[in-house]
């Protein structure tokens, strides 16, 4: 099957909030408990809201990945633990470059797998913040194509 990328519908949300859960207790290992509990409403109700959003799907049209960006800065881009390796990350971050215009991703500098990931597909470092956006104490690399 050939994986493309579609849009999300608003009723989707929770899919989406599930892969998100998923792949942040398999890839960020430095997050604690509390802040997952902190940033899962906010990315249900506030956060997918204010992003363009797109995903990728399954053969069951079950959500395995999914990429939000808004002005030009991809803001979120997470594929489901059972789906990574199969090339979903690079097929969304393509689309965001290609398609949607991105030129900006900011990253949890302790995610090094995603450092990595974006430095491959062309970012680079070009700045660096202390704490991430809400002031909690996860330096944040900004990266631009």
């Amino acid at each position: 099957m050939e994986l493309k990328v579609d849009f999300v519908q608003p009723y989707e949300f929770p899919a989406i909030v599930d892969v998100w859960e998923a792949s942040v207790r398999a890839t960020h290992h430095f997050l604690k408990e509390e802040d997952i509990l902190y940033f899962k409403p906010l990315i249900l109700n506030e956060y997918l809201k204010a992003v363009d959003l797109r995903c990728v799907r399954d053969s069951n049209k079950n959500i395995i990945g999914f990429l939000g960006v808004a002005e030009q800065n991809i803001e979120m881009l997470f594929i489901h633990p059972d789906a990574r390796g199969k090339g979903i990350g690079k097929i969304l971050a393509q689309y965001a470059i290609r398609t949607l215009h991105s030129s900006k991703v900011d990253v949890n500098e302790d995610n090094e797998q995603a450092v990595g990931f974006y430095q491959n597909m062309g970012f680079k470092i070009i700045d660096r913040s202390e704490l991430d956006g809400t002031g909690k104490p996860y330096p944040i690399l900004h990266m631009e194509l």
